[in-house]
């Protein structure tokens, strides 16, 4: 009886698993493979949409900091600024010029190459991305002053003379993860936030090309 019994166990053990017992496992395998998907779906979307947040920030910034060293720089007509050595620059007023405008505390340095502003960029906002990755002519705002001597054969124009420097406000534009293209979507300081196409006159804000929708349910042309 103990020998009939160890055969049929051991029987058993080398048949392995019946033909129901490998479909229900396959189907419990199928089911975890279908509900792991979404999740893994999920996860790299959420971390497209932070690099997406992450470029628009830094665009942002950029665009934001180019705008406040335009303050007291390139009046009306001018060619350069009237800001660095004299505050009015020749025969510019002094508070047209930069002496008397109050500028953020951040900006060290003035725009003074007037000529990539349009007639219509009244606001002085980067007239495109490229010129934020260009660069542009600055030079350092307010005063240049030297301390001389009774020995020092330099005259007071020579002191207060400041030096042409190029800055840049962005390393590159960055692709939109959304599109995998650098095809932004712009929009000036004279539209609206659901205009259509961008005017051309200067880059105030910027959103993602895509249409599609985020996990929160916004669209991603709203961020």
């Amino acid at each position: 009886m103990e020998n009939l019994t160890f055969r049929i166990r051991n029987r058993k053990s080398v048949d392995g698993f019946t033909l129901l017992e490998l479909i229900v496992t396959m189907v419990i395998l199928a089911i975890l493979v279908m509900g792991t998907i979404p999740i893994a779906q999920n996860a790299v979307k959420r971390q497209r949409e932070l690099r997406l947040r992450e470029s628009l920030r830094i665009m942002r910034n950029a665009i934001d900091e180019f705008h406040r060293d335009t303050v007291g720089a390139c009046p009306q007509g001018a060619l350069v600024s009237g800001n660095p050595a004299n505050g009015g620059g020749q025969n510019i007023p002094a508070n047209i010029g930069g002496q008397n405008v109050p500028a953020d505390p951040r900006s060290r340095v003035v725009v003074d190459d007037c000529e990539i502003f349009g007639v219509d960029n009244l606001d002085s906002y980067p007239p495109s991305l490229d010129v934020l990755v260009e660069g542009v002519s600055v030079k350092a705002r307010g005063l240049n002053l030297q301390v001389s001597s009774a020995f020092d054969d330099k005259n007071a124009t020579d002191q207060n003379q400041t030096t042409d420097h190029s800055k840049i406000y962005l390393r590159e534009i960055p692709v939109d993860p959304m599109t995998g293209k650098t095809d932004w979507q712009l929009r000036s300081s004279f539209q609206s936030a659901d205009s259509g196409s961008w005017d051309e006159i200067n880059v105030f804000d910027v959103h993602s090309s895509s249409d599609d929708t985020a996990l929160n349910g916004e669209k991603y042309s709203d961020w």
